[in-house]
C-alpha cells in the first residue's frame, strides 16, 4: 500500500501517514502495484497541527516555513534596491514624511497587512496564500523605504549592512531558544496584544506633537519584537497546522523585520 499524497510505502488500515502526517481515514485501497483506489475529497481532510503530526511531516512543515521565509527577505532586498536605485526615490520619500502623510502610510500599512495574513491563512487556495505573502512582503519594502532611504544617503550604506547582521545574529539566538528549549510561548499572546497599540498609540502621539524618544524607545522596541520572534517560532513548533508554511512564514518575517527596523534605527541615532 502506498499514500496517495506522497506515495510512499504505508500499512493498511492507518488513519494518518507517518511520513507526510496527511489524513486518510481509512478511505483507501491503493496497491504499490498501481491498483486503483479511493479516498475522500482532500478538501474535507482535517487539519493537522504541527505538534502532533509525525516526525517527517513537521520537518518538512519547518524545512518548508524556514525556506519561504528566507526568500521573502531575499524579495525584499531585491524589492527594496529597485526602490533604492529609482530616480524618484526621493520624491516619493519627501512625500511620504511629510507633515501627517506618514500616519496614513503607517494606517494603509496595517490595512495592507491584515489583507495579507488573512489571505495567507487562506485553507481554500494556494494561490491566494502566495499572494499574501507577496502582498505584504511589497509593503514592507515601501515602508521601509524612507528609513533605508536616510541610512544610505546620510548615514552610509555600511551601517545597513551592519543592522542586518545584527537582526541576523538576534534572529538566530532566539531561534535557538525556541528549538532547543521546545518551550511553548503562546503565553506572550497577551503581552504582545497589549503592547501592540501602546507601541502604535506612542508613535501616532510622537507624529502628532513632534517628540521622538530615541534611542530608548528603539531599545524597548528590539525587546518587543524579540518577543514576537520567540511567540510566532513558538506557534512553528507548536500551533500551526502542516499547510500553513506560508502563513508561518510571513508572521516569522513580519517580527524579523520589526526587529530589523529599530536595530537600524539605533545605528542611526548612534551615529549621529
Amino acid at each position: 500500500m502506498y499514500c496517495p499524497y506522497c506515495r510512499n510505502d504505508i500499512e493498511k488500515g492507518i488513519t494518518n501517514c507517518p511520513h507526510c502526517g496527511n489524513y486518510l481515514g481509512g478511505q483507501f485501497n491503493f496497491s504499490v502495484g498501481g491498483g486503483t483506489g479511493n479516498i475522500g475529497a482532500r478538501a474535507a481532510v482535517p487539519p493537522i497541527i504541527v505538534e502532533q503530526a509525525p516526525g517527517i511531516a513537521r520537518a518538512e512543515f519547518i524545512r518548508k516555513t524556514y525556506t519561504h521565509m528566507a526568500l521573502a527577505v531575499l524579495a525584499f532586498i531585491i524589492l527594496e534596491s529597485i526602490l533604492l536605485g529609482w530616480s524618484g526615490a526621493k520624491s516619493l520619500v519627501i512625500t511620504m514624511v511629510r507633515g501627517y502623510n506618514w500616519l496614513i502610510v503607517l494606517g494603509v500599512f496595517m490595512g495592507v497587512s491584515w489583507v495579507a495574513d488573512k489571505w495567507a491563512r487562506s485553507s481554500t487556495s494556494k494561490e491566494t496564500q502566495y499572494a499574501g505573502l507577496g502582498l505584504y512582503i511589497l509593503a514592507e519594502a515601501f515602508i521601509f523605504l524612507p528609513l533605508l532611504y536616510v541610512a544610505k544617503n546620510f548615514v552610509g550604506e555600511s551601517v545597513i549592512g551592519s543592522a542586518g547582521f545584527v537582526t541576523l545574529g538576534l534572529f538566530a539566538g532566539l531561534t535557538f531558544v525556541v528549538f532547543s528549549s521546545k518551550k511553548d510561548f503562546s503565553f506572550m499572546r497577551n503581552i504582545l496584544c497589549v503592547g501592540c497599540p501602546v507601541a502604535f498609540g506612542i508613535i501616532v502621539a510622537s507624529i502628532i506633537f513632534g517628540f521622538t524618544f530615541g534611542v530608548l524607545f528603539a531599545g524597548i522596541m528590539v525587546a518587543f519584537a524579540a518577543g514576537a520572534i520567540l511567540y510566532n517560532t513558538s506557534n512553528i513548533l507548536h500551533h500551526y497546522r502542516t499547510d500553513q508554511y506560508v502563513a508561518a512564514a510571513l508572521s516569522l518575517f513580519a517580527s524579523v523585520m520589526l526587529l530589523f527596523w529599530y536595530v537600524l534605527q539605533i545605528f542611526i541615532s548612534l551615529d549621529d
